[in-house]
């Protein structure tokens, strides 16, 4: 059955997509890496999601999934800092830290595969809300994010929070109640003013905000 095989045709649709953004980020810097990672974003929602709903799935797919992310989640977002890196320093060593990234999402990825309370609620961040953090950086055009002290700290404290103890809220909804949904709510909220008053430059500081609100409302597993 033809269904059965869509699932995974979106998966290798979102790893493309990271291939293509890590080519493009030598090739042409000129296009922002950002967008491979939303599109990337768009085929890792809706594999899951087709793969529900069309009742087909898999184990495979779920390992192929995970294989995706890596290079889509974690080396794309480490390329992308990798560059900002080796534009704010003369230090050759230094933006090779930018891999961190990578190695991180990787762990973090191999423990999601075999934790089964990751369903309601993510332990560490996710990788896609880290990619979109990381890629939409060079969006702002505020030069003091730029910086080489400044990328490091992001690298580290970004990497320690994907395989981190807490907890952060995903968006699952088994009702649209406010009570079991009050975190999703305010987010999307909050997220829809931002990239109505700054666009695209409002993806950093969405991020941001998912951080806290999930550090301060405590979703429980």
């Amino acid at each position: 059955m033809i269904r059965r095989y869509i699932p995974n045709t979106l998966t290798c649709c979102n790893l493309l997509c990271g291939c293509a953004g890590i080519v493009c980020s030598f090739t042409h810097p000129e296009i922002p890496t950002a967008w491979f990672v939303w599109a990337a974003c768009v085929f890792d929602f809706f594999d899951g999601f087709s793969a529900r709903w069309l009742k087909v799935t898999s184990a495979i797919g779920k390992e192929l999934d995970s294989l995706a992310d890596v290079v889509s989640f974690g080396v794309l977002p480490s390329i992308v800092m990798y560059h900002l890196m080796t534009a704010s320093t003369t230090n050759s060593w230094l933006p090779w830290m930018a891999f961190l990234i990578a190695a991180f999402s990787a762990l973090r990825l191999a423990i999601f595969n075999i934790d089964d309370t990751q369903t309601e609620t993510f332990k560490g961040l996710n990788t896609p809300s880290n990619t979109i953090f990381i890629s939409a950086l060079p969006l702002l055009g505020l030069d003091w994010i730029y910086t080489t002290p400044v990328l490091v700290v992001i690298t580290f404290i970004f990497s320690a929070l994907l395989v981190s103890p807490f907890r952060f809220f995903a968006f699952k909804f088994k009702d649209f109640s406010w009570q079991h949904n009050r975190e999703r709510f305010t987010f999307l909220a909050i997220s829809v003013l931002l990239l109505a008053w700054l666009h695209a430059a409002a993806l950093p500081l969405i991020i941001l905000i998912y951080i806290l609100l999930s550090l301060i409302l405590r979703p429980k597993a």
